[in-house]
């Protein structure tokens, strides 16, 4: 069973909610909220009497504009070129501005998963 948690950005770290779930949750990292999500869904299934759940069942979702907040390592007009996305189209998904069709967030999922899996590569000497 996964279990979709939406993350926020916010002034202070981070936010997250479950989508089945009356499950809230904050943290100052990712790496905190993470582990109060964990926290937070198996004390509300204790309750109800489910079973717990790893950090494997998160569903961590976020949406284009909070994703670049996140990961603002990555350089969207590069990112544009490498999946062939007029820059200006993307910029108006990563503003909030537009929102992408399910086809446009497939595609750019897949150039952010491909860059991923050649980072995760890369050796340095």
């Amino acid at each position: 069973m996964k279990v979709e948690m939406i993350v926020e950005k916010t002034k202070t770290g981070y936010s997250a909610y479950a989508v089945k779930y009356n499950v809230f949750t904050t943290g100052r990292t990712l790496q905190q909220l993470k582990k109060n999500m964990i926290e937070s869904i198996n004390l509300f299934f204790e309750e109800s009497g489910k079973s717990a759940i790893d950090i494997e069942q998160l569903k961590i979702t976020l949406d284009l504009p909070q994703f670049f907040s996140f990961y603002k390592v990555l350089n969207a007009k590069a990112l544009s070129e490498r999946i062939g996305m007029n820059q200006s189209l993307l910029a108006q998904y990563i503003n909030g501005n537009k929102v992408p069709s399910l086809q446009q967030t497939k595609r750019i999922l897949d150039g952010v998963r491909e860059v991923g899996k050649e980072l995760a590569e890369i050796n340095f000497r």
